[in-house]
């Protein structure tokens, strides 16, 4: 919860917010592309993820396994309290939720849901099951065009709280 110190003449006022500021890229290449990214984004936030922005929406070709739909691409920036192997949890769960098959599925093939941790704060971080910043972010346009958009585009009318849904919803 945020916590505003007022100045009250001694100085500028300040905000203060816990939490870590991260970026989650999202895609998706089965069904109802948009609204598998929409539910996934609501799910998030019912999970305790605060979504701040979000990039364009962008088709990109299959990476890889190249014999399957385009992919529809995004990215956000958030802000969490999970340490990093929770949010990672989390992103797991939503994408299990989502109908993606988690045990027995092709590596790269087809998924309604796929959510990565790209950047988590400023600090890097490493296990056996987590690394950020993503290690194959840079090689990846399908991550970089959403990212780039996400945090060097200058317009804010897209702000979370805004009237408009973060990503397309339902008609």
């Amino acid at each position: 919860m945020a916590e505003i110190a007022a100045s009250a003449g001694r100085g500028p006022t300040r905000c203060y917010s816990p939490g870590v500021d991260v970026v989650i890229a999202l895609g998706t290449n089965m069904g109802n592309r948009g609204l598998n990214l929409h539910r996934g984004l609501r799910r998030l936030r019912e999970l305790g993820v605060q979504i701040l922005r979000h990039s364009a929406l962008f088709e990109t070709a299959a990476a890889y396994v190249t014999d399957q739909p385009s992919f529809l691409n995004a990215a956000v920036l958030a802000r969490t309290s999970l340490p990093p192997l929770e949010l990672l949890r989390v992103l797991k769960q939503v994408e299990g939720e989502a109908g993606r098959d988690l045990e027995g599925a092709q590596r790269f093939g087809p998924r309604p849901l796929d959510l990565d941790v790209v950047f988590y704060g400023a600090v890097p971080y490493r296990d056996e099951r987590l690394e950020v910043p993503h290690p194959r972010w840079r090689e990846r346009p399908f991550v970089q065009a959403p990212v780039s958009d996400l945090l060097y585009r200058r317009d804010d009318d897209d702000v979370a709280g805004s009237s408009t849904p973060p990503l397309p919803g339902p008609p």
